[in-house]
């Protein structure tokens, strides 16, 4: 979670620097960037005599850094003085510094200017928007150290410690690596490969990694398969300390259980499940049978198990969403193989996660495609896909940018023909209407619907043009012939749409130096590294007026949106950011839309249910259903927000109070747990 705000965690820069002003270096040391097995960009780092230069470049979906460093650095390797320059993934300008001197340290990022003055200052600097090469030299000087602890600027404490150590044949002979887990810059630790001299060899996580290059792709799979078993056996810790299983059935006293279907709270109830399953649900003050646990709910208010529909689901977000309540997300695509393992040790119970539906990820081959999911280089092709992805119980088809439109009506067929429905991206030089006509069930993202009524014959949404191209929404009439062709046929057709409305509102309103506005209920609560990053533009926009439009982009959006409302079209609350407390937002910008916070929370819980065929078993607080539900003190018909401080959670009867892993990992607590009153023991006989 370095960069929270997304999971794109680092910079774009198009600029380069000529041979003729830029000197040689003695000593130059080139990485590889692989994402699924593509190697899609390189970490190229330049170092003489104290100094160094670094070029980072990296393309994946149309998008990605590009980014260029030069750099000071003291006769012990930490850096005296830093210049970054580039544009973020989305676009965003980047001019960042660090500096530092005797009694002072100096920087400037997108967050703004910061510093530290007095003795014993930090030596190394963590960047905003830099390359890994920070983390190389911090790790390096970390090595060095007694404890192998040390202050970092501009904020935090930062550890090593060793996890795993090999040797493998590179060009030059054996090379031993040694994989350290270095924390303190985030909530969730990253992983880093070292070889014998303490230099910078892999930064690796599963599905993607920065490999030296003379090592070749050949230690690749095993580093991302190591870091995937890394960060799972820390979640397992997590697991066996704080996930509660009570012997005996589980009294939840004295709370408001939220109907869906009258979209109220009950009278104070009580209710009762042991094992997986709903038992009772009775008046407040009901008796408890011998051997039952009775936790206090303090009069608050019981939910359903939110649904995150909009999820590419990794372990820490498996984790950090159960914890905010959400026990079902919807992935819309990912490594088909990581994910897979991860639902297994979810379903055993290994590491905390949602219950996951998945959905068939089929991209059409070109320089933009996405690494994730299955590529099609003809219709043929991408109906094999649909029949891989349905043999194996995925429940959708999502279709992508890069796939041939004319493909779309044959792919859809074949999907419908063997039960599965079909959502996506529009492809690029289509439009929402072909898509519609084509079958889709679904349209994904408000920005593919609308872009359709804007764009000009040719023009490409392969690239970051998707996005900027949404300036062009400011003077879009919602009630003009062409948005009313569509939404009739939306109607007609009964076409859902998943608007991901709060990226939306993070890429077009955001603005550097400024907390983001989905941010601020729970801001305060993070880390100062991760306030950081919640305080720059996600979306770059180079002058005043830019942001103007976009900002006014998203007005459009959210008067669009209104309009389908109204019209009687599903809207589908899902993120695309990781789900969890950006899930809470999304729920919370859907009463923008002439929802009323009751219809919200239940547009979040039943109504997702039923549209994904589980509400026999989910979306409601009812006898014989999955004890799926989380507890807040306040009322969220009353007060939409009352969903963001969440006291307990239950997901299959296994129960969390989300503040103490919260505590564990360096999020300030949002509320108090419930009392709890152990089981007493059963008389002897």
């Amino acid at each position: 979670m370095r960069n929270i705000t997304l999971r794109a965690t680092v910079c774009a820069w198009a600029l380069s620097i000529s041979a003729v002003t830029t000197p040689a270096f003695a000593e130059t040391t080139e990485y590889r960037v692989y994402m699924q097995d593509r190697d899609i960009g390189h970490l190229i780092v330049d170092q003489e005599d104290g100094k160094a230069r670094v070029d980072y470049d990296y393309k994946q979906n149309g998008r990605g850094p590009s980014i260029k460093e030069e750099i000071t650095l003291d006769p012990d390797g930490a850096p005296l003085d830093w210049k970054i320059t580039g544009r973020t993934t989305f676009g965003n300008a980047v001019e960042e510094s660090f500096a530092r001197s005797a009694g002072e340290l100096r920087w400037t990022d997108l967050a703004g200017p910061g510093s530290l003055k007095g003795a014993d200052l930090p030596s190394y600097y963590v960047a905003q928007n830099g390359s890994p090469f920070d983390m190389a030299m911090l790790a390096k000087a970390l090595l060095n150290d007694a404890d192998r602890t040390m202050t970092i600027a501009p904020a935090g404490t930062a550890q090593l410690a060793e996890r795993d150590r090999r040797t493998v044949t590179g060009t030059d002979g054996p090379v031993e690596l040694v994989t350290y887990e270095l924390s303190g810059l985030a909530t969730t630790p990253s992983y880093i490969t070292l070889d014998g001299n303490g230099d910078l060899v892999a930064l690796p996580s599963p599905g993607f990694i920065i490999l030296r290059k003379d090592l070749g792709a050949e230690p690749s799979r095993a580093l991302q398969d190591l870091s995937e078993q890394l960060a799972s056996d820390r979640l397992v810790q997590l697991q066996n300390q704080f996930a509660h299983r009570y012997e005996g059935p589980v009294r939840v006293r004295n709370v408001r259980v939220f109907e869906p279907d009258t979209r109220v709270m009950s009278p104070l109830r009580d209710v009762v499940f042991a094992g997986d399953r709903i038992t009772e649900i009775l008046p407040a003050g009901s008796a408890a049978t011998e051997g039952e646990t009775q936790i206090d709910g303090g009069g608050g208010s019981l939910i359903p198990g939110l649904y995150e529909m909009h999820a590419h689901l990794g372990q820490e977000d498996a984790l950090m969403n159960v914890l905010a309540g959400v026990t079902s997300v919807r992935d819309m695509g990912n490594n088909d193989e990581v994910l897979t393992q991860l639902i297994g040790r979810i379903e055993k119970g290994e590491v905390a996660g949602p219950r996951v539906l998945r959905s068939g990820f089929i991209e059409g081959d070109s320089a933009f495609s996405s690494a994730n999911g299955r590529l099609a280089r003809s219709a043929e092709e991408a109906m094999d896909h649909v029949r891989w992805y349905a043999a194996r119980g995925f429940w959708q088809a999502k279709l992508y940018n890069s796939m041939q439109p004319e493909w779309a009506p044959a792919v859809v067929a074949e999907a419908h023909r063997l039960g599965m429905r079909v959502a996506g991206h529009v492809p690029a030089f289509s439009d929402a209407d072909a898509m519609i006509a084509a079958g889709f069930d679904e349209i994904t993202h408000v920005n593919q619907l609308m872009l359709g009524w804007v764009l000009n014959p040719g023009e490409d949404t392969r690239t970051l043009f998707r996005f900027k191209a949404m300036q062009r929404f400011r003077d879009l009439d919602v009630r003009s012939a062409k948005v009313t062709r569509t939404l009739d046929a939306m109607v007609a057709n009964n076409v859902a749409h998943e608007p991901t409305l709060g990226i939306h509102e993070l890429g077009l309103t955001a603005i550097d130096g400024v907390r983001n506005p989905g941010s601020l209920d729970y801001f305060d609560n993070l880390p100062p590294t991760e306030q950081r990053q919640m305080m720059q533009a996600l979306f770059g926009a180079d002058t005043a007026e830019e942001r103007a439009l976009y900002i006014a982009a998203q007005a459009k959006i959210v008067e669009t949106l209104t309009e389908m409302h109204r019209r009687g079209i599903l809207l589908i609350p899902g993120t695309d950011t990781g789900g969890a407390f950006t899930l809470h937002r999304e729920l919370e910008l859907f009463t923008t839309l002439g929802m009323s916070n009751g219809e919200v929370l239940a547009r979040g819980t039943l109504d997702m249910a039923r549209y994904l065929g589980q509400d026999q078993l989910l979306g409601s607080i009812e006898r014989g259903k999955l004890a799926d539900f989380l507890l807040v003190p306040a009322d969220p018909v009353k007060d939409i927000k009352a969903i963001k401080s969440v006291a307990m959670v239950v997901k299959g009867g296994v129960v969390y109070y989300p503040d103490e892993v919260y505590t564990a990992i360096g999020i300030r607590p949002f509320t108090t747990p419930p009392r709890i009153t152990p089981a007493a023991p059963m008389p002897a006989l």
